[in-house]
């Protein structure tokens, strides 16, 4: 037998049942939470940004969304680089033993994407994709030319204006993190040495390139490489958008790379 009380309690729920009804509910949203970073990485938060320029094969500017994830704050050194040769007998890059270019905390040069590649699963980390890295020197600044905004390049990082090598005060390459950062805390993003990046190079891709976490074309003969070097004479390689096309074997003195991670 329903009692009294049954009764009360069905006819409230059906009240609140009615009172409610129609009402729009509150969104449902879904926190990621992400732990610090390694040491030597930052976080790069998640986010929209418009990719590319309307210049050649950057275009057309198109909207990205990133997921957030790590990046190195430096380019792999040369000292860093020794480590990964003494635990696992991989062989010596060019210019391994060139005085102008090895000192310890210099970025590794003479390097092809296998190799750097291979340094990235021996840390348990990844080479970014193109999208991933013009999100992170870009810095957050959106629609600027370069990682610090849209002033010339002259003293702000490590390149050849005019041919001239030392015209920065270095010749060579330029011990990581000598010139200021990005608002991310990345250093190096434009100049000192060209970054393997995972993604085959394709000059159309953007044209049909997805919204979210582009990962390039699924095949290729060559790889992207991004953000100008310490021999870049055209400060058009230093921008953010500025993308080159490499033969993946190709070792060289100004050919270089930083890490990735998926928190």
């Amino acid at each position: 037998m329903i009692g009294k009380k049954e009764i009360f309690l069905f006819f409230m729920a059906l009240v609140l049942l009615a009172f409610n009804c129609g009402k729009p509910r509150p969104p449902v949203t879904e926190t990621k939470v992400i732990g610090p970073p390694p040491e030597d990485m930052v976080l790069i938060p998640g986010g929209y940004f418009t990719m590319g320029s309307d210049s050649s094969d950057e275009k057309p500017r198109h909207k990205v969304w990133i997921d957030s994830f790590f990046m190195d704050k430096y380019e792999v050194t040369n000292c860093q680089y020794k480590e990964f040769i003494k635990a696992t007998g991989h062989p010596e890059p060019l210019f391994f033993n060139d005085t102008n270019l090895n000192k310890p905390n210099q970025p590794v040069v003479g390097v092809n994407y296998y190799d750097a590649l291979s340094y990235a699963y021996w840390v348990g980390r990844r080479l970014p994709t193109e999208a991933e890295w013009e999100y992170a020197a870009r810095g957050g600044l959106n629609d600027k030319e370069y990682p610090w905004g849209n002033d010339p390049p002259f003293t702000r990082c490590n390149y050849a204006p005019g041919g001239k090598k030392e015209a920065d005060g270095y010749e060579f390459t330029t011990p990581v993190g000598r010139f200021k950062s990005n608002k991310y805390g990345l250093y190096d993003m434009a100049g000192n040495v060209w970054e393997w990046c995972h993604d085959f190079y394709d000059s159309t891709y953007y044209q049909r390139s997805p919204e979210k976490n582009p990962q390039g074309p699924d095949t290729g003969y060559t790889k992207v490489i991004r953000g100008g070097s310490w021999l870049s004479i055209n400060p058009k390689h230093l921008r953010c958008s500025s993308r080159l096309k490499l033969k993946p074997f190709i070792k060289d003195r100004y050919y270089g790379f930083r890490c990735a991670k998926t928190p």
